[in-house]
Protein backbone atom coordinates (compact mmCIF):
# COMPACT_ATOMS: atom_id res chain seq x y z
CA UNK A 1 0.00 0.00 0.00
CA UNK A 2 1.34 3.44 -0.98
CA UNK A 3 0.26 6.93 -0.05
CA UNK A 4 0.07 7.86 -3.73
CA UNK A 5 -2.56 5.13 -4.22
CA UNK A 6 -4.90 7.28 -2.16
CA UNK A 7 -3.89 10.84 -3.04
CA UNK A 8 -4.44 10.57 -6.77
CA UNK A 9 -1.02 11.99 -7.62
CA UNK A 10 0.88 10.57 -10.57
CA UNK A 11 3.86 8.48 -9.47
CA UNK A 12 6.17 9.65 -12.30
CA UNK A 13 5.38 13.32 -11.71
CA UNK A 14 5.77 12.84 -7.97
CA UNK A 15 9.19 11.22 -8.49
CA UNK A 16 10.35 14.39 -10.27
CA UNK A 17 9.07 16.52 -7.40
CA UNK A 18 10.80 14.21 -4.91
CA UNK A 19 14.13 14.67 -6.70
CA UNK A 20 13.74 18.44 -6.52
CA UNK A 21 12.71 18.29 -2.87
CA UNK A 22 15.82 16.20 -2.12
CA UNK A 23 17.90 19.06 -3.49
CA UNK A 24 15.94 21.56 -1.40
CA UNK A 25 16.43 19.37 1.67
CA UNK A 26 20.20 19.40 1.15
CA UNK A 27 20.16 23.17 0.68
CA UNK A 28 18.16 23.70 3.86
CA UNK A 29 20.40 21.41 5.90
CA UNK A 30 23.51 23.39 4.97
CA UNK A 31 21.66 26.70 5.43
CA UNK A 32 20.59 25.54 8.91
CA UNK A 33 24.14 24.61 9.87
CA UNK A 34 25.47 27.95 8.64
CA UNK A 35 22.86 29.78 10.71
CA UNK A 36 23.95 27.88 13.82
CA UNK A 37 27.53 28.95 13.23
CA UNK A 38 26.50 32.57 12.66
CA UNK A 39 24.47 32.48 15.88
CA UNK A 40 27.45 31.19 17.85
CA UNK A 41 30.11 33.43 16.32
CA UNK A 42 28.49 36.79 15.53
CA UNK A 43 30.40 39.84 16.81
CA UNK A 44 29.89 43.56 16.66
CA UNK A 45 27.29 46.18 17.54
CA UNK A 46 24.44 44.05 16.23
CA UNK A 47 25.36 41.06 18.39
CA UNK A 48 22.31 41.13 20.68
CA UNK A 49 19.86 41.64 17.85
CA UNK A 50 21.39 39.17 15.41
CA UNK A 51 22.28 36.47 17.94
CA UNK A 52 18.58 36.14 18.80
CA UNK A 53 17.43 36.53 15.19
CA UNK A 54 19.77 33.79 13.97
CA UNK A 55 18.40 31.43 16.62
CA UNK A 56 14.87 32.17 15.43
CA UNK A 57 15.99 31.57 11.85
CA UNK A 58 17.74 28.25 12.50
CA UNK A 59 14.73 27.01 14.49
CA UNK A 60 12.55 27.87 11.50
CA UNK A 61 14.98 26.17 9.10
CA UNK A 62 14.98 23.02 11.26
CA UNK A 63 11.19 22.92 11.08
CA UNK A 64 11.29 23.29 7.31
CA UNK A 65 13.87 20.48 7.04
CA UNK A 66 11.43 18.21 8.84
CA UNK A 67 8.49 19.32 6.68
CA UNK A 68 10.44 18.79 3.45
CA UNK A 69 11.57 15.32 4.54
CA UNK A 70 8.00 14.40 5.46
CA UNK A 71 6.72 15.66 2.09
CA UNK A 72 9.33 13.49 0.34
CA UNK A 73 8.00 10.51 2.29
CA UNK A 74 4.39 11.36 1.42
CA UNK A 75 5.32 11.43 -2.26
CA UNK A 76 6.88 7.98 -2.07
CA UNK A 77 10.53 8.93 -1.67
CA UNK A 78 13.08 8.43 1.06
CA UNK A 79 14.74 11.62 2.31
CA UNK A 80 18.52 11.71 2.29
CA UNK A 81 19.90 11.88 5.81
CA UNK A 82 23.68 11.94 5.50
CA UNK A 83 25.37 15.31 5.74
CA UNK A 84 28.11 14.11 3.41
CA UNK A 85 25.42 13.58 0.76
CA UNK A 86 23.97 17.03 1.37
CA UNK A 87 27.37 18.65 0.90
CA UNK A 88 27.84 16.92 -2.45
CA UNK A 89 24.68 18.44 -3.95
CA UNK A 90 23.79 21.54 -1.95
CA UNK A 91 23.81 24.82 -3.84
CA UNK A 92 24.35 26.50 -0.49
CA UNK A 93 27.95 26.25 0.60
CA UNK A 94 29.30 25.73 4.10
CA UNK A 95 30.60 28.87 5.76
CA UNK A 96 33.05 29.06 8.64
CA UNK A 97 35.03 31.77 10.34
CA UNK A 98 32.76 34.68 9.41
CA UNK A 99 31.95 36.92 12.39
CA UNK A 100 31.19 40.35 10.87
CA UNK A 101 27.49 41.14 10.83
CA UNK A 102 27.47 42.81 7.39
CA UNK A 103 29.24 39.86 5.78
CA UNK A 104 26.95 37.36 7.54
CA UNK A 105 23.79 39.19 6.50
CA UNK A 106 25.03 39.27 2.89
CA UNK A 107 25.73 35.51 2.98
CA UNK A 108 22.27 34.83 4.42
CA UNK A 109 20.61 36.99 1.77
CA UNK A 110 22.47 35.11 -0.96
CA UNK A 111 21.47 31.77 0.59
CA UNK A 112 17.82 32.80 0.82
CA UNK A 113 17.98 33.94 -2.81
CA UNK A 114 19.11 30.40 -3.76
CA UNK A 115 16.37 28.83 -1.63
CA UNK A 116 13.71 31.05 -3.19
CA UNK A 117 14.88 30.17 -6.72
CA UNK A 118 14.76 26.45 -5.93
CA UNK A 119 11.34 26.75 -4.31
CA UNK A 120 9.90 28.66 -7.26
CA UNK A 121 11.14 25.96 -9.63
CA UNK A 122 9.64 23.19 -7.49
CA UNK A 123 6.43 25.16 -7.13
CA UNK A 124 6.05 25.30 -10.92
CA UNK A 125 6.89 21.61 -11.24
CA UNK A 126 4.45 20.58 -8.49
CA UNK A 127 1.73 22.81 -9.90
CA UNK A 128 2.08 21.18 -13.31
CA UNK A 129 1.75 17.78 -11.59
CA UNK A 130 -1.41 18.86 -9.75
CA UNK A 131 0.39 18.57 -6.40
CA UNK A 132 -1.35 21.42 -4.61
CA UNK A 133 -0.05 20.34 -1.21
CA UNK A 134 3.58 20.88 -2.21
CA UNK A 135 2.55 24.12 -3.92
CA UNK A 136 0.90 25.33 -0.72
CA UNK A 137 3.90 24.33 1.41
CA UNK A 138 6.34 26.19 -0.83
CA UNK A 139 4.06 29.22 -1.14
CA UNK A 140 4.10 29.47 2.65
CA UNK A 141 7.91 29.33 2.63
CA UNK A 142 8.10 32.06 0.00
CA UNK A 143 5.84 34.40 1.97
CA UNK A 144 8.08 34.05 5.04
CA UNK A 145 11.33 34.32 3.11
CA UNK A 146 10.35 37.39 1.11
CA UNK A 147 9.46 39.17 4.36
CA UNK A 148 12.74 38.05 5.92
CA UNK A 149 14.67 39.37 2.89
CA UNK A 150 12.92 42.71 3.23
CA UNK A 151 13.83 42.90 6.92
CA UNK A 152 17.46 41.86 6.41
CA UNK A 153 17.91 44.35 3.58
CA UNK A 154 16.40 47.10 5.75
CA UNK A 155 18.72 46.12 8.63
CA UNK A 156 21.83 46.01 6.49
CA UNK A 157 21.26 49.26 4.56
CA UNK A 158 20.48 51.57 7.46
CA UNK A 159 23.23 54.12 8.05
CA UNK A 160 21.42 55.75 10.97
CA UNK A 161 22.93 56.13 14.37
CA UNK A 162 20.42 55.30 17.05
Amino acid sequence: MKTLDYTGLDAAASAKTVASLQQLLADFQVYYTNLRGFHWNIQGKGFFTLHSKFEEMYDDAAEKVDEIAERILMLGGTPANKFSDYLKVSKIKEVAGVVCEKEIVKIILDDIKALIAAERAILAQASEAGDETTVSQLNDYLVEQEKLVWMLVAYSTCNCEG
